[in-house]
């Protein structure tokens, strides 16, 4: 049976084919269209899912869809009803888009799928989460909690699943959301909403929660069971075309900043503060979860289940023995969530974990290219290139890294969800003090404070980091060990802010964040051999089983889907060399791009 999900018309649109259970591809519409977090309906990511399954759409058996469009528009009425006539210009601008296209989500999926007949079904959006974090998890049965900004009415949701059977119990409701407070101070700090956020997250070590007491008494009203209410009169997502207003700028003392301006301590520290109320929230909801359902084990979906600092906090709280992570949690993955969700739930076909491992294959679920598409594509456009057996090839990488040059890193599937994780990255040598600059400011071309990511032999995990669990989508932060750390002078001390991104914390400096935190993916050997084994040679040539591993993309740019984008990122970039399956391609033999556009041009910036 074959079983197509579908996430469209918000952001981050997505299509996932299960077939009898197994999900058998899922590839966001960003990476095809080469537009950020698009919305539109993954005409491309369904091209693909149908392709990779071997299928025609008239092969389908079902299709869902990862919401309910009409419960959304009667939260979008009702919210316009209760405060009229203010948001009067928004509501002009969002009812047309509804009544035209919106509400004929069924009508619109059969256009696209011209040749399917057969059942349109919905799911409720936290209902898709929360399908998307059990089914594929590694637990028989499992608390789930999901938390985003809002789907239809819900902004959080609790709920039980054991077996093939998955109950939501409790949730909170639309205006009062963590993800919407979130992105609130996202857009008051200078960043887009919905792609930002983990900026703010980044710059959080870099201030002092000066804020909390402010955001505690004025903007959220928390309960020790974890539910919450924001005082709407700060905000104004209900009405407005912003996220906040005038009142919330008065309260934090000064206007939004304006995006691309300087960052001063200032954001710095409304930074920290909203990432230590969002971790106060997040653990309180986490242990009232472990009380009230008595459950061991937690799966987390939904955007703010992002927020890997956070994940990091449940997981050192022991508040559940065990945690595991949609690794697409946003959007995206509900397209997942829905698919198995009529699988398991609707059709009420059993289920079954397998070696106590999550069915997320890695998350390497996207389109692959072989060695030999590779090289027909390199010798059609006379590209020089060298071609390695395996074990030559992971030395030569091995070689250049050390060397303290930096790879595009191409191999087997694309990776689903918004992390690189080994197939579509960019990787470096974690020992350079210089590595995390040169990466920043003349490959990814982003802002100098953003951390980098370490990715590591999961059997060392513990030999580097204060961590003893598997994090294979890179969705847990924990501290590098006491004993890697270098201690600062006592002049060194005194220093704060963006004055000590430069400073080497640990013997890994360019993953080592100003609060000696590192965002951890442990890499295994089942879903992607060849990553696995770049990591375990390099830690026998250095001591050092650790990579950076960021993903492959420059600013504003989605990650990297096909050979043809690879190396054109690849040589509007200051990468030294690319690796595209066997085959390495190094800068210095290239010929310039010929009349290749800016692409600051091509790419909004996030």
């Amino acid at each position: 049976m074959n079983i197509l999900g579908i996430s469209a018309f918000y952001h981050d649109s997505a299509a996932c084919l299960v077939r009898d259970g197994e999900i058998i591809a899922a590839a966001q519409e960003e990476r095809f269209t080469r537009k950020r977090h698009d919305a539109d309906f993954p005409k491309q990511a369904v091209e693909f899912c149908l392709q990779e399954a071997g299928i025609k759409t008239s092969d389908l058996d079902y299709v869902g869809f990862y919401d309910k469009p009409f419960i959304k528009f009667e939260r979008i009425l009702e919210t316009y009803l209760s405060i009229a006539p203010t948001g009067l210009k928004q509501f002009l601008s969002a009812i047309p888009i509804w009544l035209k296209d919106k509400l004929w989500t069924r009508e619109n999926i059969r256009k696209y799928l011209d040749d399917y007949s057969g059942p349109v079904l919905f799911s409720e959006h936290h209902e898709s989460h929360a399908a998307s974090a059990f089914y594929p998890s590694p637990f028989q049965e499992a608390a789930v909690l999901t938390m985003d900004g809002v789907g239809e009415w819900a902004t959080t949701s609790i709920g039980v699943g054991k077996g093939h059977e998955l109950d939501l119990v409790q949730e909170l409701s639309f205006p009062h959301s963590l993800g919407l407070l979130y992105s609130a101070f996202t857009y008051y700090l200078g960043f887009k909403v919905n792609s930002g956020e983990y900026k703010v997250m980044g710059l959080a070590p870099y201030g002092e929660p000066k804020y909390v007491n402010l955001i505690r008494e004025n903007l959220i009203d928390l309960k020790e069971d974890g539910s919450f209410r924001m005082d709407m009169k700060y905000f104004n997502f209900l009405g407005g075309l912003t996220m906040t207003n005038r009142k919330f700028e008065d309260l934090m003392g000064a206007p939004a900043r304006t995006p691309e301006t300087k960052l001063t301590q200032r954001e710095m520290d409304i930074a920290a503060s909203l990432q230590v109320v969002t971790e106060e929230v997040m653990l309180k909801m986490a242990r009232y979860v472990r009380q009230s359902t008595g459950m061991k084990s937690l799966c987390l979906a939904g955007g703010v289940a992002l927020n890997c600092v956070g994940n990091g906090k449940i997981l050192k709280e022991k508040v559940f023995d065990n945690l595991w992570i949609q690794p697409a949690a946003g959007d995206a993955g509900g397209a997942a969530g829905v698919a198995l969700c009529i699988w398991h739930k609707v059709l009420k076909n059993e289920r079954k974990v397998v070696n106590g491992k999550d069915a997320m294959k890695g998350s390497y679920l996207g389109p692959k290219f072989d060695s030999n598409t590779i090289r027909k594509y390199l010798d059609e456009n006379n590209y020089p290139y060298k071609q390695y057996g395996e074990s030559e090839l992971i030395a030569t990488v091995v070689r250049l890294l050390q060397e303290e040059k930096v790879a595009g890193w191409f191999q087997g599937r694309m990776e689903f969800g918004p992390r690189s994780l080994g197939a579509r990255s960019i990787i470096g040598d974690p020992r350079s003090p210089k590595m995390q600059s040169t990466m920043n400011l003349k490959i990814k071309f982003r802002e100098s404070f953003r951390p980098f990511a370490p990715a590591v032999q999961a059997e060392k995990v513990s030999d580097w980091f204060e961590m003893d669990s598997e994090s294979p989508y890179m969705l847990l932060v924990a501290p590098v060990r006491e004993d890697k750390r270098i201690a600062l002078t006592e002049e060194q001390k005194k220093l704060f802010g963006i004055d000590l991104l430069n400073l080497p914390r640990s013997q890994l400096p360019s993953i080592t964040h100003v609060d000696y935190s590192a965002r951890v993916q442990t890499v295994v050997p089942d879903y992607n051999p060849r990553f696995y084994n770049l990591l375990r040679d390099f830690g026998k040539e250095t001591d050092c089983p650790v990579l950076i591993n960021t993903s492959f993309n420059v600013r504003g740019e989605p990650i990297v889907c096909t050979p043809e984008q690879a190396y054109l990122c690849f040589m509007r970039t200051g990468m030294d060399f690319l690796v595209l399956e066997d085959c390495v391609l190094l800068k210095s033999e290239q010929a310039p791009l010929e009349d290749d556009s800016d692409w600051r041009n091509e790419f909004e910036l996030d």
